[in-house]
């Protein structure tokens, strides 16, 4: 069998119909029940894809997503199925070229709204507090520094936007709206639940889950359940543990540092993203890969 490249910015199989590139996952139908989602390495960072990717990203995001969904069965079920590629894709280099980065999941209805969990007060959290003394309409005590730890852990909804457009908070309100009580509750208490546990167990291996955004969808049946990625670099806020402190947004194992880089630019965070050096690019996959190391390893 040929050799999975070690980077893929775009996937390109022939022997499915290709459904819609998203920032960063590729779909396909495999048929009226199934789905196959590939994870590339394309980076995007304020919800614009950059023009360079990021070696191994992808392999990191399935295979961190996918220990994770397994650790949180007993809470929800999730959208993936044991089926082999081989069973999927037949051809050998079409194969290859996935190897690692895809998955077979179930076809469900994508709910419109993302579930954010913050347990410590930065980036979007922390602007907001500054401004209002509140996170998404949740009121905290004055007098609160960057980074610090929250009372406890906050479950802020936000929309879900598309490809070269930023996601936008929510109230909490508006997301009962949007889904209706009892779901938006659901939403609610398996999102801290999954945040919790996950929280307490990275942290025993070195690792701070500041916040982290959760996709949810619903089955023929009503059923809710989790879908997409889950507790991944790039859709979570990593913070080595003997790192952190208050008071600075910390040194990051995800795709912050990325951020924290493109900040420094004169960009307007929309398309085209700029091009990173290539000292930007080794260092980031260095954190994803550091940060997949620290989740794996046993104690």
């Amino acid at each position: 069998m040929p050799n999975a490249p070690a980077t893929l910015f775009q996937s390109d199989l022939k022997s499915l119909p290709l459904i819609y590139r998203g920032k960063v996952r590729d779909v396909y139908s495999i048929d009226e029940d199934l789905l196959l989602i590939v994870t590339t390495d394309r980076l995007s960072a304020f919800d614009v894809v950059l023009p360079d990717p990021i070696p191994g990203k992808g392999r990191i995001l399935t295979t961190v997503s996918n220990f994770w969904f397994a650790q949180m069965a007993d809470l929800i079920p999730n959208h993936l199925v044991n089926r082999p590629l081989e069973m999927v894709l037949p051809d050998p280099a079409e194969r290859a070229q996935v190897s690692g980065r895809a998955i077979v999941a179930r076809r469900l209805r994508a709910l419109p709204v993302e579930a954010i969990a913050r347990g410590y007060l930065i980036g979007s959290g922390w602007k907001d507090y500054q401004r209002t003394g509140a996170v998404c309409g949740i009121a905290l005590p004055a007098g609160l520094n960057q980074a610090c730890e929250l009372p406890e852990p906050l479950f802020t909804p936000s929309t879900k936007a598309a490809v070269g457009a930023h996601d936008e908070n929510i109230p909490y309100a508006e997301a009962e709206r949007i889904l209706g009580a009892e779901l938006a509750d659901r939403i609610r208490i398996v999102t801290l639940a999954i945040y919790q546990r996950a929280a307490a167990y990275a942290k025993a291996r070195g690792i701070i889950i500041a916040d982290t955004k959760f996709e949810f969808g619903l089955d023929a049946d009503g059923q809710l359940v989790l879908i997409d990625e889950l507790l991944t670099p790039d859709s979570s806020r990593f913070w080595p543990a003997d790192q952190y402190r208050t008071g600075i947004s910390p040194p990051s194992f995800d795709k912050q540092f990325v951020r924290d880089y493109l900040e420094t630019l004169d960009w307007d965070k929309t398309a085209p993203g700029p091009r990173l050096p290539e000292a930007v690019i080794r260092q980031t996959a260095e954190k994803y890969l550091e940060a997949e190391r620290r989740l794996m390893a046993t104690r």
